[in-house]
């Protein structure tokens, strides 16, 4: 089975632990200090679609896209729920991203781009973002660090709640820099339990590779943080999260605020 398609229904109730609203009030700190006014967003890989809804919550224009049609039916019909404009979801990959017309920001939650798993798919996504990102915006994202992908070799993970159980198990290759992911997913359906499995892969990807494909994409400026209260990237640091601004505004990213 391919990647989100059984687990696309149960991804909300396996997330419950992430603090949506945190990430959300990262993103408004860098959109008041953005050189264009922030109107229309765009969420890259929105997934089941939770971030776009609480930014469309917030008075934002979204735009959802996802190459995964099982989670954006889980976005649309979470979308129908709102008392606000509701977002456009649109199933678009990366690197075919097409829009209707420019955008004032964009980000990306969650690893998503770890999920990119080519060098030349990659810099085609960072190209098709810069070329419908308004001249002086944001271009927001995280990855999961490559020391941490590495660290991943041979575990295993529980995720579970009352009516499902998933497992996952992991495998580096350094061959090529990536972690796969062996999922079992088990669903309660009154006294029995039902089986899917699903694959899923995430490369490690350097800072240094990064930052080289963000400026080659035309971005004037890429900072890194180890954290969204915005230090230094360490060792230590399991995630890391860029602040980049499109090079045709000539602009540099602003005081970093860490959110409460």
């Amino acid at each position: 089975m391919s990647a989100y398609e059984g687990l696309a229904r149960f991804y909300d109730g396996l997330t419950r632990d992430v603090d949506y609203g945190q990430w959300v009030d990262w993103y408004e700190d860098w959109f008041q200090q953005s050189a264009v006014p922030v109107r229309i967003v765009l969420d890259l890989a929105c997934g089941t679609g939770t971030l776009t809804c609480l930014l469309a919550q917030r008075g934002y224009s979204m735009i959802g896209t996802d190459q995964s049609t099982e989670m954006l039916a889980e976005a649309v019909e979470k979308s129908m729920e709102l008392d606000c404009e509701a977002p456009v979801f649109l199933n678009q990959p990366a690197e075919s991203l097409d829009l209707f017309g420019t955008i004032d920001a964009c980000v990306s939650s969650l690893d998503s781009l770890n999920y990119v798993i080519e060098e030349t798919v990659l810099r085609e996504a960072f190209r098709r973002i810069h070329t419908f990102l308004m001249p002086g915006g944001h271009f927001l994202f995280d990855v999961l660090a490559a020391d941490h992908l590495r660290q991943m070799d041979g575990q295993m993970y529980v995720d579970e709640n009352d009516d499902v159980f998933c497992l996952w198990r992991t495998e580096y290759h350094p061959e090529n820099n990536t972690v796969s992911y062996g999922m079992d997913l088990f669903e309660r359906d009154g006294d029995c339990w039902y089986r899917e499995q699903e694959e899923h892969m995430e490369r490690a990807w350097s800072q240094e590779a990064l930052e080289h494909m963000l400026l080659e994409a035309g971005f004037a400026s890429v900072q890194c943080y180890g954290g969204m209260d915005c230090h230094q990237v360490s060792a230590s640091d399991r995630r890391i999260y860029y602040v980049c601004v499109n090079g045709e505004g000539g602009q540099t990213p602003g005081q970093c605020m860490e959110s409460e």
